[in-house]
């Protein structure tokens, strides 16, 4: 099946299912017609879930070494379809070529790891001689799959972001049900199709496509479900979070991730170039996307000129293009918001260095400087190809601006001083701290999660197992 035809199936019990009522999926940048999805009801989530819970007991016996496998060959089957899976997340995504065949390697590099892990999920060995009353005693804690998981994800990356809840969820031995985001089900579809051929057992995954409010509150009302894992806006988390009651949940929300540049930095147009990939990689719509920078006033002028230079060699068009880096938004909406806060900004007393006009259905780069800290641009989740350049007077100016947010994803810290970068990194009120590194990096093994209002919980295959695993300790009297 061709990932981009017409289809009016969601995906249950192995199979795509059939229905009547579907919504249809456009290409952001031509708006022409790529798809129907199931705009799916209450019931059919229902369906899922109760699919989910009679596999849980066939996936719960499986082995470690089963549900690698089974792991490994999904990765193997992505590998061999790359550039049709890429090309499917560039269209529905708006996602440039260059980034959808990264993420595709990340999807399998992400499969591979939750493989891998579900070999390693392991407990340990306890002495209970160590407390009074405790000798002739030996235990040890198993971990055990906790039962159906609940996974709402984002459109930004529709494949991987997914594969992120999927693979430790099976590798764990959970059942999930995915309801994509209503722009780009195409994915996780198809995501679901592979999983399955790769020998999973019918109801171990299902994806249900269509409204969030809807679905999202049948996952959150029903007991058979364990977890919920979103990813999403902070409005939406605190929403999930007040009605989940005893459910598990792993919330990944928004960012608005700062860089400190220090004047013991030597080469600047390097870092410069690191930046401009970390503000603008996928037109900006990354959690991790480098949005606020602050520059030691020494070096601050020929960063932003070599800041300025590197944007500006950035190339608009068409996401199915090899040599397209930027291009449109995901909606209309999205760049209205993006193009009044630039104009917002402007107003409040910033200067745009370049960029920031509408084109097509996307935003030319934008670069900001003297951006106020109550600016749209600052405070908030620009989600889009915008950044701010900020001069400041030291590390300790720097670190306050950067801590002066609601959000606490990830940082970054360029310094040779590494006194500097060691406090930085001690004081700095985030979930990750990249020194020398911008703040859009990430490494899909690595713990991922935020503070403040950028959620709670860790992401990364082997601690997102943890999260959706129990703990039990067995004891054995051995002298009774």
């Amino acid at each position: 099946m061709q990932l981009t035809e017409t289809t009016r199936g969601w995906f249950l019990n192995g199979e795509e299912t059939y229905v009547g009522k579907t919504y249809d999926i456009f290409h952001p940048h031509t708006e022409d017609k790529l798809a129907q999805v199931p705009d799916s009801t209450p019931d059919m989530m229902k369906q899922a879930i109760e699919a989910a819970h009679a596999a849980f007991p066939k996936l719960k016996k499986l082995t470690k070494k089963e549900r690698a496998d089974m792991l490994f060959k999904a990765a193997s089957f992505i590998e061999q379809e790359k550039e049709e899976v890429a090309l499917t997340i560039s269209k529905e995504a708006c996602k440039p070529l260059k980034a959808s065949l990264a993420e595709v390697d990340r999807t399998v590099q992400t499969l591979q790891f939750a493989g891998e892990e579900a070999k390693r999920l392991d407990g340990e060995y306890l002495s209970l001689d160590a407390a009074a009353g405790g000798e002739g005693r030996d235990a040890y804690t198993i971990f055990q799959p906790i039962g159906v998981i609940g996974a709402i994800t984002p459109f930004n990356f529709p494949l991987n972001l997914t594969v992120h809840k999927v693979g430790p969820a099976l590798a764990a031995g959970n059942p999930i049900i995915i309801k994509p985001s209503e722009q780009t089900p195409l994915s996780a579809l198809y995501l679901a199709k592979v999983l399955t051929k790769s020998g999973f057992p019918k109801g171990a995954l299902s994806v249900v496509p269509g409204d969030g409010v809807s679905l999202g509150k049948v996952l959150l009302e029903d007991d058979r479900v364990k977890k919920i894992s979103f990813t999403g806006s902070p409005e939406v988390g605190k929403l999930i979070k007040s009605q989940a009651g005893l459910k598990r949940v792993t919330l990944e929300l928004g960012s608005n991730s700062p860089m400190y540049v220090d004047r013991s930095i030597t080469d600047v147009e390097t870092v410069a170039q690191k930046a401009v990939q970390g503000a603008f990689a996928y037109n900006g719509q990354v959690c991790l996307s480098t949005q606020r920078i602050y520059v030691h006033e020494e070096v601050a002028s020929s960063f932003k000129k070599a800041f300025v230079t590197f944007t500006e060699k950035l190339r608009f068009g068409a996401p199915e293009e090899q040599e397209t880096d930027v291009s449109s938004l995901i909606n209309k909406r999205s760049q209205e918001r993006v193009f009044k806060w630039i104009g917002e900004a402007v107003e409040q007393g910033a200067s745009l260095l370049t960029g920031g006009e509408k084109k097509d259905n996307g935003i030319t780069p934008a670069v900001l400087e003297r951006v106020p800290a109550t600016a749209s641009i600052s405070c908030a989740e620009v989600f889009g190809p915008v950044v701010l350049i900020n001069e400041v007077r030291d590390s300790q100016e720097a670190l306050e601006a950067m801590n002066d947010s609601h959000y606490g994803l990830n940082a970054g810290v360029f310094t040779n001083n590494l006194s500097q970068a060691m406090q930085m990194a001690h004081e700095l009120e985030t979930g990750q701290v990249l020194i020398n590194d911008v703040p859009t990096l990430r490494f899909d093994h690595m713990p991922y999660g935020g503070v403040k209002q950028s959620g709670y919980g860790r992401e990364g295959v082997k601690y997102a197992m943890r999260e959706m695993a129990e703990l039990k300790m067995i004891s054995i009297n051995y002298q009774s």
